[in-house]
């Protein structure tokens, strides 16, 4: 059973050819024809919303989506993805809509992409190829473009074919060789397999300078705060909120940031922890990238909080949230505490009228704007709890000489402090670290108290 269905945005029609393009290059946009299996696994998620998700990221590529279609079927087609009908009918569409790239909605085997462009001789690409793409026009630093290129390397291995064909125009010499009866596909494969190397050599270096100044954080016993969620959440616009000022490039697109950023947020009574800007999550994210991104994600695996960040306002905040949880599960970090920040209430149009509520079940739950303001103090207050539920109770009283140590305690935990005439008695909460410091420091405070007596 077949059905052609299109996501309003990406509706099958003719481009009209006196039409500006919007992009500033000499290149045309690519035409690009969208095509997706609709096996009714994912109930939550249908083919058709994943198409509109899709004809997005597309655009944000820079490519112009004209036309798409969905197949009900049990499971892809092994050689054409489609039913070997309606990929034949993929030609029609071709004249029809003049389309140069194919786009399938999951990811393509190398046997099912080649298929494809024998079949229609025009760029075939999947999700993961258009993410990877756009990754790469939006990586900025140093770092960014090793992971990315580290990511299009894994990704592009197995699925090297004529498009390869650059490789034997390199300049000959020592090194570009070929190796006894080695065929140029083989020679493509040594040289992309060599290049991996390198890469994972480099992006291991980005991991041990990370955690070098992640190290460095927790010497100054600062909480840290990881900022997770979908692509387009406000996760940017969140921190420059928080911080006060622009810290991070926010930008109302997907993958807006690809480079972390990390900047101090006082929380209030002079508590202040370290947040954390990170890459958004997607669904259907490519493992490649993940894996090449782990160097960067590892500020979610070693903070000590996370706030997600949900927009409130996309009708599918829940397909969002768990695929968010999908990424941290993968990457380990499933299980931290967490504070959930809706974010644009502000844009919530409620059937009734009324304001944004948070849903049922997340008692560790506030509703924001982090382009107004709206709901920053309840975040600030919120985090602050949360914090508080991880460390430990402390009621101690230290000497006046220990000023250095006492700012620390009061940007580190939730305490209070009572100033007597000799001493300061600490009470409340603090994180285990620093509990322990200030166990010897009154500890020592108490001996020489002790030896003073003795020797009076």
């Amino acid at each position: 059973m077949t059905s052609d269905k299109e996501p309003s945005a990406a509706r099958t029609r003719k481009a009209d050819p006196a039409q500006a393009s919007p992009f500033p290059t000499a290149k045309a946009r690519e035409r690009a024809y969208l095509i997706a299996v609709d096996t009714g696994k994912d109930t939550s998620w249908t083919a058709e919303e994943s198409l509109l998700e899709l004809a997005a990221l597309v655009e944000t590529a820079g490519g112009e989506v004209v036309g798409s279609v969905v197949q009900n079927r049990q499971a892809p087609h092994p050689v054409w993805y489609l039913g070997p009908g309606k990929a034949k009918e993929l030609k029609e569409a071709k004249s029809a809509c003049d389309f140069n790239l194919l786009v399938s909605d999951d990811e393509l085997s190398p046997k099912q992409q080649r298929s494809l462009e024998k079949l229609l001789d025009v760029k075939v690409l999947d999700r993961s190829g258009v993410i990877l793409d756009i990754f790469a026009q939006r990586a900025r630093t140093h770092e960014g473009r090793l992971q990315v290129e580290l990511a299009r390397l894994e990704y592009q291995l197995p699925r090297l074919t004529r498009l390869w064909t650059h490789l034997s125009r390199m300049g000959g010499g020592i090194g570009t060789r070929r190796g006894p009866g080695e065929t140029q596909l083989e020679t493509d494969r040594r040289v992309i397999r060599e290049r991996i190397k390198k890469m994972k050599e480099q992006v291991a270096g980005v991991s041990l300078q990370r955690t070098t100044a992640s190290q460095e954080r927790a010497r100054r016993v600062l909480p840290t705060v990881a900022i997770v969620g979908y692509t387009n959440a406000g996760k940017s616009t969140l921190l420059n909120s928080l911080v006060g000022k622009e810290v991070a490039a926010a930008a109302n697109k997907l993958f807006a940031t690809l480079d972390p950023t990390s900047r101090r947020v006082e929380l209030g009574e002079g508590q202040v922890v370290v947040a954390s800007d990170t890459v958004g999550f997607i669904h259907k994210l490519p493992h490649q990238l993940v894996n090449a991104f782990r160097a960067t994600l590892e500020e979610v695996v070693r903070a000590d909080v996370l706030i997600e960040v949900v927009d409130a306002a996309d009708t599918h905040f829940r397909d969002h949230r768990r695929a968010v949880q999908e990424v941290l599960d993968e990457l380990g970090a499933g299980h931290k505490p967490r504070l959930v920040a809706y974010n644009k209430v502000d844009a919530v149009e409620t059937a009734d009228g009324a304001d944004f509520n948070v849903p049922r079940g997340d008692p560790q739950a506030v509703a924001v704007s982090a382009l107004t303001g709206e709901g920053l103090d309840e975040l600030r207050s919120g985090l602050a709890a949360v914090l508080a539920e991880l460390w430990v109770e402390v009621d101690l009283r230290l000497p006046y000489t220990e000023g250095a140590l006492l700012a620390r305690v009061r940007e580190r935990g939730v305490v209070q402090f009572d100033y007597g005439d000799a001493d300061v008695r600490v009470h409340g909460r603090v994180a285990p670290t620093i509990a322990g410091e200030l166990a010897e420091s009154a500890r020592a405070w108490r001996r020489a108290q002790k030896d003073d007596s003795l020797h009076d």
